[in-house]
């Protein structure tokens, strides 16, 4: 059944990072009939709390982007935190879909799912040949463990639910927090403030050899949007920019483009994490037209920009 702006669309983590920009995609669109559940009002970890949602709420269609997520610390501090949050959120939102009989279920994932050593660039078909990296396996093995559940469900119960594997993501609204940062806000805040103090240098994890691909979150809300409305298929998608660069390029351009122009000290006892991340994004341009515009460049201005204009704000309002 096609998904009409007549439909309710519940979109969890609608008031976060991404879901903030898909929110507004799916309004600029004529959806109107838009509800974003906040963790005050429904604890999705619970089962009970989940049922009262869709209760309340009745939805069409659910985008699922809530997630309990951080950088390469967060992950390494909270892996039995991460691991349970994601995997019960998710495991009750698609059973319920089931039981109410959705018109469509969206279930983002994580490029944190696929191999340490997948071969780049990475196609969805290497997605199970081998355990994630070890930092990140928690979060992404329960992440991948729903893709299972929503293949199933489909297979058993004629669930329409659809899989989106989204690369690292960036860009205004991000989260700033020095404690649970992902590299490129965490590294603009560094630069930023280390320029503003004149510090004659910073500090960088790891050695700086290991390479990421990054997508501006209004190509991805772009793209899932896109999906929702036109993907029904079982088979996984990667969402990227198919542009990859190393963790040393990346810091070098964003200390440029902060205005710092101190020195980058390297400190090799802090993780890589994965050696590479790339993607092949052939599959979702042929299956639902997605292509990233957004060059590097010019969204890490854009994302540098926003951060400055709110470094003032109280931290909690900063991401």
């Amino acid at each position: 059944m096609p998904i009409t702006t007549s439909d309710n669309i519940l979109i969890t983590g609608g008031a976060g990072f991404l879901g903030s920009f898909v929110v507004e995609q799916l309004r600029s669109l004529g959806y109107t009939k838009l509800f974003v559940p906040r963790r005050s009002q429904y604890d999705l970890t619970h089962e009970a709390e989940v049922e009262r949602l869709y209760a309340d709420h009745k939805p069409d269609v659910v985008i699922h982007l809530a997630a309990e997520v951080g950088g390469i610390g967060a992950n390494r501090d909270n892996p039995g935190r991460f691991f349970f949050a994601n995997m019960a959120m998710g495991l009750h939102l698609i059973e319920f879909a089931r039981k109410f009989g959705l018109k469509k279920f969206v279930q983002t994932g994580t490029i944190c799912a696929y191999p340490k050593f997948t071969p780049v660039p990475f196609r969805e078909e290497e997605l199970w040949n081998g355990f994630p990296e070890e930092t990140n396996a928690p979060y992404g093995i329960a992440k991948k463990a729903l893709l299972t559940m929503c293949q199933s469900y489909r297979a058993q119960y004629g669930l329409n639910s659809i899989y989106l594997l989204p690369v690292n993501l960036y860009g205004p609204r991000d989260n700033f927090h020095p404690q649970s940062s992902h590299v490129i806000p965490a590294l603009i805040r560094k630069c930023v403030e280390a320029r503003k103090r004149r510090d004659p240098f910073i500090s960088a994890w790891g050695t700086g050899v290991a390479s990421r691909e990054f997508l501006y979150v209004k190509d991805c809300a772009e793209a899932i949007v896109l999906a929702t409305l036109n993907y029904d298929s079982p088979e996984p998608v990667n969402l990227g920019s198919a542009r990859e660069i190393t963790i040393r390029d990346l810091t070098e351009t964003i200390a440029r483009l902060c205005g710092f122009g101190g020195e980058i000290r390297w400190d090799p006892t802090k993780p890589d994490g994965q050696p590479r991340r790339c993607l092949d994004t052939s599959r979702a341009a042929k299956a639902f037209g997605f292509t990233a515009t957004t060059i590097l460049d010019a969204g890490l201005r854009q994302t540098i920009e926003w951060f400055e204009s709110h470094a003032d704000a109280p931290p909690e309002r900063v991401y």
